[in-house]
């Protein structure tokens, strides 16, 4: 039995009906040639022989005196947990994204280990989808890139097929005895607390700085937006691919990081759809970016902290724009750079405790600290298979709350930037209009000698269902 870390608690109080508090990733693959008619069913059939579960995909959740524990689930049932499905023909990819979009809605069962992954056949093109969640409390997005990279091979093999909930823990964290974990938790719990002095200077620091440096975003200046409404629960999902060649070249140019082009493609985007909308408003919209802190052995658990970043929607100059958003982000580089960890963790639950109590409470709804949430997470260079299919892209499934109705979640795979945004259907119409207007602003930020504009993407479909 184990008691959830509090930043694991507040994603268990966070969720309700509107808002599902769990992560995920749609995985597209390409079947071999060679393959049979009932070549899904049998991949199906193979990863449900993997019955040896290891934790944390063994664990629900107990609660004793009011507090969730994580205990072993002696009832186990991975059929229920590895389900089988197929599109009707002729199986599109915008039939897949309402079904990821229906699947994404659905909250996941307390009283089982909170975590589903669903096979998906009869897609066009000879393909098939796996689209897993988990809930945040169990792993966050870093975490669950981790375990799905390494349930995947990068060769070919039908004989080498992996799963997530059956995969050796890295070697630094196996081998631990009861004393061993017992010392690094006094270990952590020493480093949390000598981080507070220094985190309470930064306080005091960024207090100052909201008053005399424009190029700090404070928690409290995002404008209320469309973005910012209360949410249903149902989901639309959309999904495209962009060319990361292309983007380091204007990186390049623009004396940018890929990361500051991401931000300032997002922030076109958001721009364009709320003049669209007749919705802009004249204050520049904010942006939380999560930023992993995971150290190598970390698979489970939340380890980030958040950047407050300005997008410069108020902006009309594309290239003014990428510049502002490149000092709003620097000026957090540079804050954190000489912090620990531990009082960046600190840190960050100061500056943001009035915005998870708004969250958790619903106290003040047309405040909020920022307007939407883009989240960047590496992902792998290399091509991967699962057994001998090859992946063909991945693109992940983030959250919305009450409150925040879009989230921008971008993650990399051989020479592209997949891009998943999520959004709640009701609050925020036409949505899928995004990708069109990302791919804009792309084409915006070339210099006006490039003599050509390379496509922007590859294949992205707004899902209709959800």
């Amino acid at each position: 039995m184990r008691l959830l870390n509090p930043i694991d608690q507040i994603f268990l109080r966070l969720e309700r009906r509107n808002q599902p508090m769990h992560v995920g990733g749609l995985q597209l693959f390409e079947r071999p040639a060679d393959a049979g008619p009932h070549y899904v069913r049998d991949r199906v059939a193979a990863m449900r022989a993997h019955c040896d579960v290891q934790p944390p995909f063994d664990r629900r959740l107990k609660y004793r005196f009011g507090q969730p524990f994580w205990v072993d689930d002696e009832a186990f049932d991975l059929e229920y947990h590895v389900r089988h499905l197929a599109l009707p023909a002729p199986g599109e990819i915008r039939e897949l994204l309402a079904l990821v979009s229906m699947l994404h809605g659905a909250l996941l069962d307390r009283s089982r280990p909170m975590w589903e992954v669903y096979v998906i056949e009869g897609i066009s093109g000879n393909r098939f989808a796996i689209y897993s969640k988990f809930h945040h409390a169990l792993m966050d997005g870093v975490s669950a890139m981790r375990v799905m990279r390494r349930s995947l091979t990068d060769r070919p093999d039908p004989d080498a097929l992996r799963v997530p909930w059956q995969l050796p823990r890295p070697a630094s964290a196996t081998g631990r005895t009861p004393l061993a974990d017992t010392w690094k938790t006094l270990r952590a719990t020493t480093r949390q607390t000598l981080a507070l002095p220094g985190a309470a200077r930064e306080v005091v620091r960024a207090w100052h700085d909201a008053r005399d440096d424009p190029a700090f975003t404070r928690i409290n200046q995002a404008p209320a937006t469309i973005l910012n409404r209360r949410v249903s629960g149902s989901r639309r999902f959309a999904a495209q691919s962009y060319d990361l060649a292309r983007i380091k070249r204007l990186a390049r140019h623009h004396r940018a990081t890929v990361n500051d082009i991401v931000m300032a493609m997002c922030a076109s985007a958001l721009r364009r759809y709320l003049q669209d909308n007749d919705a802009l408003p004249a204050a520049p919209l904010v942006a939380m970016v999560p930023v992993a802190l995971h150290d190598g052995a970390d698979e489970a658990g939340n380890h980030v902290a958040m950047i407050f970043a300005s997008l410069a929607t108020d902006v009309a100059d594309p290239v003014a724009r990428l510049a502002a958003i490149r000092a709003s982000v620097d000026h957090w580089k540079r804050r954190y750079r000489g912090m620990s960890p531990e009082q960046i963790m600190a840190f960050v639950a100061a500056l943001s405790a009035p915005a998870g109590l708004n969250l958790l409470t619903g106290i003040a709804p047309r405040r909020q600290s920022f307007n939407v949430v883009i989240s960047n997470v590496p992902g792998p260079h290399e091509t991967l298979y699962c057994g001998d299919a090859e992946m063909t892209g991945m693109y992940p499934v983030s959250i919305v709350l009450d409150g925040q109705a879009l989230n921008i979640t971008i993650t990399s795979y051989r020479e592209a930037l997949e891009f998943g945004l999520i959004a709640c259907r009701r609050s925020l119409p036409s949505m899928q209009h995004l990708l069109s207007h990302l791919a804009a602003a792309l084409d915006e930020l070339e210099p006006d000698d490039a003599g050509h504009r390379a496509a922007s993407g590859r294949e992205g479909v707004a899902a209709d269902g959800g």
